[in-house]
């Protein structure tokens, strides 16, 4: 029953965003709207977290079947695909180097609470310094 309730909550959100998106004029997707709407109510405490932490949490774990039925709409649009597969292929490892570099940063941010660079000049030299690989 909790997970039932919880799971409503963020229907609800997702309804309210849903709404807005016939409201406002922006070309926005509703599941936006219903997040940020979410965030916000997370944010400034209107809804505590234990209200949608469980439920989340099993969203989240089962995520992965969730893109079965799109690898299998991607199976079904392939003619429309294969003329544009090598620039498909170009964007995907072009983002995948900037997801890596921007990791670089914000992973050694983390690890250390009272400064960040964001040159890059000191997390290279303190993991030379250190002898920590770059790659895992």
């Amino acid at each position: 029953m909790k997970y039932l309730r919880q799971f409503m909550i963020i229907l609800l959100f997702s309804f309210l965003g849903e709404l807005l998106k016939y409201v406002l004029p922006f070309p926005v997707p509703a599941s936006i709207y219903g997040l940020v709407l979410l965030f916000i109510a997370l944010e400034k405490r209107i809804l505590p977290l234990a209200a949608v932490k469980d439920a989340g949490k099993f969203m989240i774990e089962i995520m992965p079947l969730m893109f079965i039925p799109a690898g299998a709409g991607l199976i079904d649009a392939w003619d429309a695909l294969r003329p544009i597969c090598v620039q498909i292929v170009m964007i995907m490892v072009v983002s995948t180097i900037v997801v890596m570099i921007c990791l670089l940063y914000t992973s050694d941010a983390a690890d250390e609470e009272d400064s960040v660079d964001l040159g890059g000049g000191r997390i290279l030299k303190k993991k030379k310094e250190t002898g920590r690989n770059l790659v895992c």
